[in-house]
């Protein structure tokens, strides 16, 4: 951060264990990854390369390097997790991981027939080897708003108890599933279950890849919330949203 004379909020230095942000890759070319995470590389925490994505990047070796240049994590979709359960293939996911020189490895059940005590079995079987961060929430809206609080507390905490580092609460990419509505509304009663839940703050990733999802959050939990699946081109915005920096966050911290 720049010099300067006001008042912010203080912002711990990387390696952070709270105030994460999580970029997703869905496919930037690399030249242009590269000069966006190096430009904001004090901000970001964690990297996804978005679903399974990671199979058909060419220069994903590239990517990787930049992060690492830049000492950030990365690791790839849940999705590419389930289509590795989906055939049978468990076993070549981890080498796959290992490939990669991965730390972090996502587990989720967003889309295929897995329970969430079945994903939790595998959280056991990675959790020695690799930081492992899951998810809970479906990508399909109407499986999401079937699920009740209780649900999602139950599988956040079954998934923390197997090993799980971090639980990220499903919004997708667009901000229309798992703890949003299908227009885009975040469901305001199931988060503050959740946080009424007695699960800690720091062991949540809200993903917001709004403004407005991200303005929430940063007001309802302070600039050291848990914060994924935002843009690349938005780190700095979200960084001002986190310091009182910009309009929807202007007085929160005066």
């Amino acid at each position: 951060m720049n010099q300067t004379t006001l008042q912010l909020p203080r912002r711990a230095s990387k390696p952070r264990a709270t105030g994460l942000t999580m970029v997703i890759d869905g496919g930037l070319p690399r030249a242009y990854f590269a000069d966006l995470i190096t430009s904001a590389a004090s901000y970001i925490d964690l990297v996804k390369f978005g679903w399974g994505t990671a199979v058909v990047t060419r220069d994903l070796d590239a990517k990787i390097e930049v992060l690492r240049a830049n000492e950030i994590s990365f690791y790839f979709g849940g999705t590419l997790f389930e289509k590795y359960v989906l055939q049978g293939r468990f076993d070549d996911f981890r080498s796959f991981y290992l490939e990669h020189g991965g730390r972090h490895v996502e587990v989720s059940n967003g889309t295929i027939a897995l329970s969430n005590s079945e994903k939790a079995s595998y959280i056991r079987k990675l959790a020695d080897d690799f930081t492992v961060v899951s998810e809970v929430g479906f990508k399909d809206p109407g499986r999401s708003e079937q699920l009740s609080p209780r649900q999602w507390i139950e599988a956040i905490d079954e998934d923390l108890a197997a090993g799980a580092s971090l639980v990220t609460l499903e919004a997708r990419e667009s901000g229309r599933s798992g703890i949003c509505r299908p227009d885009g509304e975040l469901r305001f009663g199931l988060i503050e279950d959740v946080l009424a839940s007695g699960t800690g703050v720091a062991s949540l990733l809200f993903e917001a890849p709004t403004t407005a999802l991200q303005a929430h959050f940063v007001t309802r939990l302070g600039p050291d919330v848990n914060l994924g699946n935002i843009p690349a081109p938005g780190v700095l915005g979200l960084e001002t949203l986190r310091l009182g920096l910009r309009a929807d966050t202007l007085s929160v911290f005066e």
